[in-house]
C-alpha cells in the first residue's frame, strides 16, 4: 500500500504541475519523460547498486574530510568552541565555520578553470541526452556548484539576452538549487550519502517541473550561451581573489547563523502567542502538518508518520532547510523514532536539500532586480506563487524519486 501511495505521489505531483501549467499545449513531453525516466534511473543507480552507494558515500565521506580539516583551524583560533556544548561542537562550529574552508576552495577550483570546465561539458550532455535549451540545461549544472545568486549575478548577458518567460523559469530553477559550499554544514547533520543522492535529482526535478509550468519554444537562433564564463576579462591577482572569497564565506556564515536564530526565535514567538488562545494543539508545527500532511502521505507513511513528516516539510518551507536540520539531526542520525525506518530518512534529507522556502524567494527577486531591466523584474516578481510551487513540487518529486527504491 505504502509503495503504490508513492508511486502515486509521482503521478500526482506532475499532475498539479500540469494543472497550474501557463501554457499546457506547449509542453514538450517528450523531453518531460526523458528527463524524469533519467531522474529514477538515478535515484535507482544510487540506492539499490554497489557503485551507485559507493559513489555517494565517497562524496559524502569527501565532504566529512573537509570537514575534519577545517575542524584544525577552528581548534586553533576558538578552541573551546569545540567542546562547549557538552564535550561536542555546537551547530556553528560543526555545521558553519568549516564553510570557511569549503567556499574558498571550490572559488579557487573556479579561478583555475576546473569547475567551468566541469559545468560546460555536463550542461552540453545534459542538453544533448534530454533536448533542453542549451542555457537553461547549463543553468541546472551551473546552479549546484554556485548556488541560486551566484550563479544568476555570472549570467547578466544571458539574462539580457533571453526573454522574460526563460528568466522566469531561471528564477523558478533557482528555487531548488544549494551551494556546494554548504553541502559541508549538511552532511555533518543529516546522512551524507541522501544529501548527495538528492542533489542530482533536484537538478533533474527542477528541469522537469519548470518544463511543465513554464513551457518555452526556444528558436535555434535564440539557443545560444551568451559569454557566460566572461571570458574576455583579466583575472583579478590570486591573493585577492581569495581574500573576497573568505569575506564572503564569513558573510554566509553570519547571514545563516541569524537567520536561523531570527526564525527559530520567530517561530517560538508565534506558539507563545497562540497557546494563549488556550488550544494548546494549535502551533505552528501543527498548522504546517495539516497543510502538508496529503503531500506526506503520498511519499509511502502512514497516517500517524505522514503527519510527524508534513510538520518538518512546512516548517522548512517556512523557515529553512537549517532549522528543521538542527531539531531532527540527532533522531535522524541515531535512527530513532521516526527515522528508524530508512524510508523516512531519505524522504525527510532528500526533501530538505535545497533552497526551498519563502526567504529564498526575497533573494531571487534582490538578485533579478539588480540584473535585469524593470519589464523583466516585474514579469518575475508577479509570478511569486509559480516559483514557491515550483521549489515545493521539486522536493516532493525528489523526495519521492528517491524514497520509491529504499523502505
Amino acid at each position: 500500500m505504502f509503495l503504490f501511495a508513492n508511486v502515486l505521489g509521482i503521478f500526482v505531483f506532475i499532475a498539479i504541475a500540469v494543472l497550474f501549467s501557463r501554457d499546457k499545449k506547449n509542453i514538450q513531453w517528450r523531453s518531460v519523460g526523458i528527463v524524469l525516466a533519467i531522474e529514477l534511473v538515478l535515484a535507482w543507480f544510487f540506492t539499490q547498486f554497489k557503485a551507485g552507494q559507493v559513489a555517494v558515500q565517497g562524496a559524502a565521506d569527501g565532504f566529512n574530510w573537509l570537514v575534519s580539516v577545517a575542524s584544525q583551524g577552528i581548534a586553533f583560533a576558538l578552541p573551546e568552541w569545540l567542546t562547549s556544548n557538552h564535550g561536542g561542537p555546537n551547530f556553528v562550529t560543526s555545521a558553519l565555520l568549516p564553510i570557511l574552508l569549503v567556499v574558498p576552495l571550490f572559488d579557487i577550483l573556479t579561478y583555475i578553470g576546473i569547475l567551468p570546465w566541469l559545468i560546460k561539458w555536463i550542461g552540453k550532455a545534459l542538453t544533448f541526452v534530454t533536448g533542453q535549451p542549451k542555457f537553461e540545461a547549463f543553468f541546472s549544472i551551473e546552479m549546484m556548484f554556485l548556488g541560486n545568486t551566484e550563479v544568476l549575478a555570472v549570467s547578466k548577458s544571458q539574462l539580457d539576452h533571453m526573454s522574460a518567460s526563460r528568466n522566469f523559469t531561471l528564477a523558478m530553477m533557482s528555487m531548488s538549487c544549494v551551494t556546494s559550499a554548504i553541502i559541508g554544514a549538511y552532511t555533518q547533520m543529516v546522512p551524507g550519502k541522501y544529501v548527495l543522492t538528492a542533489i542530482p535529482l533536484n537538478i533533474l526535478g527542477a528541469i522537469v517541473i519548470t518544463s511543465i509550468l513554464n513551457p518555452n519554444k526556444v528558436s535555434p537562433e535564440d539557443d545560444i550561451i551568451v559569454n557566460i564564463n566572461e571570458k574576455g576579462t583579466k583575472k583579478e591577482p590570486f591573493f585577492s581573489f581569495l581574500g573576497d572569497s573568505i569575506l564572503g564565506a564569513g558573510k554566509l556564515i553570519l547571514i545563516i547563523t541569524a537567520t536561523v536564530i531570527a526564525f527559530v526565535s520567530l517561530a517560538a514567538l508565534i506558539n507563545q502567542l497562540f497557546s494563549l488562545t488556550g488550544l494548546h494543539w494549535l502551533t505552528l508545527e501543527n498548522i504546517f502538518g495539516v497543510i502538508m500532511f496529503p503531500f506526506a502521505w503520498l511519499l509511502g507513511f502512514n497516517v500517524h508518520d505522514a503527519f510527524q513528516l508534513a510538520q518538518f516539510m512546512g516548517t522548512k518551507l517556512v523557515t529553512n532547510e537549517f532549522v528543521v536540520m538542527g531539531e531532527v539531526s540527532k533522531s535522524i542520525m541515531a535512527s530513532k523514532g521516526l527515522f528508524a525506518n530508512e524510508h523516512a530518512r531519505i524522504v525527510l534529507t532528500v526533501f530538505l536539500t535545497s533552497f526551498a522556502n519563502f526567504g529564498t524567494i526575497g533573494m531571487i527577486i534582490g538578485a533579478f532586480k539588480g540584473l535585469v531591466n524593470k519589464e523583466k523584474n516585474d514579469y518575475i516578481s508577479a509570478r511569486v506563487p509559480y516559483m514557491l510551487l515550483s521549489g515545493i513540487l521539486v522536493s516532493l518529486l525528489s523526495a519521492a524519486t528517491a524514497g520509491l527504491f529504499v523502505w
